[in-house]
């Protein structure tokens, strides 16, 4: 049975990363879509998990040849999702997240028009601007320039399937896990994994 493709998005600052990882480590049948990348690892970072670290000419190979169902060059550093590693995945019954912004959003949209998209939003601008100044690592022009990129993600919700606040965290994760959940009884999802039922129930009509 094929797996379903989750496309998540969200503004810097809210929570989409710490709500990933819980979700994704309750359930056994949904895996993170890992991308390529052409930064250098970070300490603690592995290849493999956290990134596919590559060089830029392997990258733009990988781009010539059409290997990315999205991509994009952030600052000087490139970032794309390999389609064959994500339809793998999908074939072999995993569901999958893709953790991408808007624009990536758009571009898997096109290849994969039945993914599935939620946008995570914060409770509101002032609660995003804490979350963001608590971390104490940037400045305030780093800051600034967060919540303009913040501004410009958000003013695409209404491109995405679902939205989901994150305001109270244990309910956003409730949220998340019921979308996913909800998604695994689709008609055409049930369909294929209860042929053999189907098939007895309309025998005996």
């Amino acid at each position: 049975m094929k797996g379903t493709l989750f496309i998540v998005s969200a503004p810097s600052g809210a929570g989409k990363t710490s709500l990933l990882k819980e979700l994704v480590a309750a359930d056994p049948l949904l895996d993170i879509s890992v991308s390529h990348t052409t930064r250098a690892k970070r300490p603690g970072e592995e290849d493999g998990r956290d990134y596919h670290f590559v060089d830029q000419a392997t990258f733009l190979q990988m781009l010539g040849e059409g290997a990315f169902m999205e991509h994009a060059r952030v600052f000087d550093n490139y970032y794309g999702t390999a389609e064959a590693e994500v339809k793998d995945c999908l074939e072999a019954g995993q569901d999958l997240v893709l953790e991408i912004d808007w624009q990536g959003a758009r571009q898997v949209r096109k290849r994969m028009p039945d993914a599935i998209s939620i946008f995570i939003l914060p409770p509101s601008p002032q609660a995003l601007l804490e979350r963001l100044s608590a971390r104490g690592q940037d400045s305030e022009e780093v800051i600034a320039r967060r919540m303009r990129d913040a501004k410009n993600e958000m003013s695409h919700y209404a491109e995405y399937d679902y939205l989901v606040v994150n305001d109270d965290f244990s309910l956003a994760l409730k949220e998340l896990e019921a979308i996913v959940r909800s998604s695994r009884l689709r008609q055409s999802v049930q369909a294929e994994k209860l042929q053999p039922q189907l098939s007895a129930l309309q025998k005996a009509q």
